[in-house]
């Protein structure tokens, strides 16, 4: 809104030498963070008090989960992720270019997972049980509003200098000449890739500030990325595909990551709000959101690793389990194994971030190899 602010004043050749700053992402995306961050600050103690009262009893526990789980946690309200929404929301808004096809985008998948989210949660506290909506119908919810996503980001996109067929094409990291056209495959396969990000994050929040930390490094990982791939220099450089107007998303990685230092504030053990599958799904979708924009959606298997690991083992666990009737894991997702080995909360989730800020780097190493 500023930035729109800024041109329509420097159209009328109103010089104010201080909007000067708003030409430039990295003043915006720096921006960006501190106001998600005080958004967040100045909602949350009477938004967490608030939905103490609301509900109850609190998210549900797994029965079949921690022990320590059921008797430390019990009580501790959810829906956590209406704060991340608003602080992404605000600094976005109000920082971000709107006239830009990619932010309005990437907020719709926010936005939408967000509601799924917020009902699946509410269908949990209101009913008080770890099921909410029935999986099959919020994954084909996700598919939908994933294809809308992608759909439109091929149509409404500018192109790059290469043409439209960066749009609907894969690209690998590393090898600069390995573009492959899906053509309207390509549809399919972000949303695969925005679906499949938002529930692996989703399978990641289970222990506190786990999801949270590596969300705000892959969010900063990809901010970075955004703000090369949408810079011509930068991406000639660096022999990156460019993608016209990508650089924006600077801008609302950046609030992600200033929702992210707001919300850990609460979230830090021991939580005081879980960010539930309002903020799960949420900002799983979002990165993935922003790996289809960018064309860096192998990066992000990468960058977002800890989460795709984390997938994996719930998956692996289920197959096993219905061909065999044997457990891989002592319990999965793959966090709460390492519980029942009698690893403490905070050191899992202290080596998962560290586990996180490696693969990041690993990510970013693919920016220069080529």
């Amino acid at each position: 809104m500023l930035y729109l602010l800024y041109l329509r004043l420097a159209e009328h050749h109103h010089y104010i030498p201080v909007l000067n700053l708003l030409r430039y992402i990295t003043f915006r995306g720096g921006m960006a963070v501190v106001t998600a961050l005080l958004v967040i600050s100045a909602m949350g103690s009477r938004f967490i008090g608030w939905m103490r009262i609301r509900q109850g009893r609190g998210q549900p526990i797994r029965t079949d989960g921690i022990e320590r789980h059921i008797t430390e946690k019990a009580g501790t309200p959810t829906m956590g992720g209406l704060m991340f929404l608003a602080g992404i929301s605000v600094a976005t808004l109000l920082w971000a270019d709107l006239a830009n096809v990619y932010v309005w985008v990437v907020l719709l998948v926010t936005w939408s997972y967000g509601l799924l989210g917020f009902t699946d949660d509410y269908a949990k506290v209101s009913r008080q049980t770890t099921a909410g909506i029935s999986g099959r119908l919020r994954l084909a919810i996700e598919a939908s509003i994933g294809l809308v996503a992608v759909l439109l980001m091929v149509l409404f996109a500018p192109h790059s200098p290469e043409g439209a067929r960066l749009s609907t094409s894969l690209v690998f990291p590393i090898f600069k000449h390995a573009v492959y056209d899906l053509w309207w495959f390509y549809l399919i396969f972000g949303a695969f890739v925005i679906v499949g990000a938002s529930n692996a994050v989703n399978f990641t929040d289970g222990l506190d500030g786990l999801a949270t930390v590596p969300v705000m490094i892959a969010a900063a990982t990809f901010g970075l990325i955004a703000y090369l791939v949408g810079n011509f220099r930068f991406s000639d450089y660096l022999e990156l595909h460019f993608v016209p107007g990508a650089g924006e998303l600077a801008v609302f990685c950046s609030a992600m990551v200033g929702s992210g230092l707001g919300f850990l504030w609460y979230n830090a053990p021991p939580a005081k709000i879980f960010m539930g599958d309002s903020g799960s799904l949420s900002l799983g979708g979002a990165l993935g959101a922003v790996a289809v924009a960018t064309k860096h959606e192998i990066v992000l298997a990468i960058v977002g690793g800890l989460f795709v690991v984390e997938t994996i083992s719930v998956i692996v666990q289920v197959l096993v389990f219905k061909r065999t009737g044997r457990r891989v894991f002592l319990m999965a997702p793959i966090h709460h194994h390492f519980e029942r080995l009698g690893w403490k909360e905070e050191t899992i989730v202290i080596r998962f971030w560290i586990v996180a800020i490696m693969l990041a780097m690993l990510g970013l190493s693919t920016l220069k190899l080529r």
